[in-house]
């Protein structure tokens, strides 16, 4: 298959956009692709945050609305997922519309050798928006190449995860009431995270202090602290969490990811040098959060699940409320 090379400027012209209402059309979300966090700045951001809240009240008032009757969603999981798949389709049908859910590729006509522009090709004759998720970093963007229809990036390889970062983002708005004048921690794994890459590429759209906390063989790539640098962020690179803890307003640990590695060897040095458990949060600020983007492994203790602090289950349920606001938006509802 041909792929978009890594670092390809992404194009996401509007795909509807002979059929765009003019009250629509202002969001800048209606027929468009969601690739990558470049295409948000911190106007876009306010926009989904606030119809992501708004989908919140709606679902703890009502439980679902028929905003998207009629509508159809297909889920495209090339690789295993629970969270970003279920979370899709709970959106989904909260909103009243369908989904056709494609989570075992190796029964699909992918493995006859099908590509993914056809598959992509095929399945918007029968849906209006793709949600995909492909182990190839930049397929995402070859399959909006191809579609009609919106396509959502639910993570391409060690690329991108857009939705999730949004989820991230907003899960600290909704804990800490801001994103200015924070130091965010990131933990663990840094060079293979994709959720990491994403959320740091968000957070310099605000005035945020960095710290990158991780073994050196798993540091966060030159690229993401370029984009850094480019916006003007402090930043610091250690690879002890201890003197950090007192510190940071939102610790973001991450689970080193074993089926990335291809030396077992060397996963088995670094897999448990970050745990975060009662004696660390100890030591942490009484109003600061601790966010993972599951599933974890021993790198965040059970013990800490009932720390007021803990948001990452927060975070899961925030993901539902974000992707029903951008499935509303791309289609045209919100």
């Amino acid at each position: 298959m041909d792929y978009e090379p890594q670092g390809a400027k992404i194009v996401t012209p509007n795909k509807n956009v002979g059929n765009m209402p003019a009250d629509h059309a202002r969001n800048g979300f209606y027929g468009q692709d969601i690739l990558s966090v470049s295409q948000f700045d911190r106007q876009k951001l306010e926009y989904i945050f606030k119809v992501a809240h708004e989908m919140r009240v709606l679902v703890e008032r009502f439980g679902s609305a028929d905003l998207l009757h009629g509508k159809i969603l297909a889920n495209l999981f090339y690789e295993p997922s629970t969270r970003t798949s279920s979370s899709f389709m709970a959106a989904m049908l909260r909103l009243g519309g369908q989904v056709i859910p494609i989570n075992n590729v190796q029964y699909s006509s992918v493995t006859k050798g099908e590509s993914l522009p056809d598959t992509i090709r095929t399945l918007e004759s029968y849906s209006d928006v793709i949600v995909l998720r492909h182990p190839e970093v930049g397929a995402a963007a070859t399959a909006a190449h191809y579609a009609a229809n919106p396509i959502i990036n639910a993570g391409d390889g060690v690329g991108e995860h857009p939705t999730q970062a949004l989820l991230d983002l907003f899960t600290v708005v909704e804990s800490l009431g801001r994103i200015d004048k924070l130091r965010v921690a990131m933990v663990g794994d840094l060079k293979y995270g994709r959720t990491v890459h994403s959320l740091t590429k968000l957070l310099v759209n605000y005035e945020v202090e960095f710290v990158f906390v991780s073994p050196e063989i798993l540091a966060m790539p030159e690229d993401v602290l370029n984009v850094v640098r480019e916006h003007g962020h402090s930043f610091s690179v250690t690879d002890d969490v201890n003197p950090v803890i007192g510190e940071v307003d939102v610790l973001y640990v991450t689970r080193v990811q074993k089926e990335r590695f291809t030396d077992l060897a060397q996963y088995d040095r670094v897999r448990d040098q970050y745990v975060v458990d009662e004696a660390l949060m100890e030591r942490a600020k009484r109003d600061m959060i601790v966010m993972h983007p599951l599933p974890r492994i021993n790198e965040i203790s059970y013990g800490v699940d009932d720390d007021p602090r803990a948001a990452y289950f927060k975070q899961m349920r925030n993901g539902m409320y974000i992707r029903m606001a951008l499935l509303a938006a791309v289609l045209g509802k919100a």
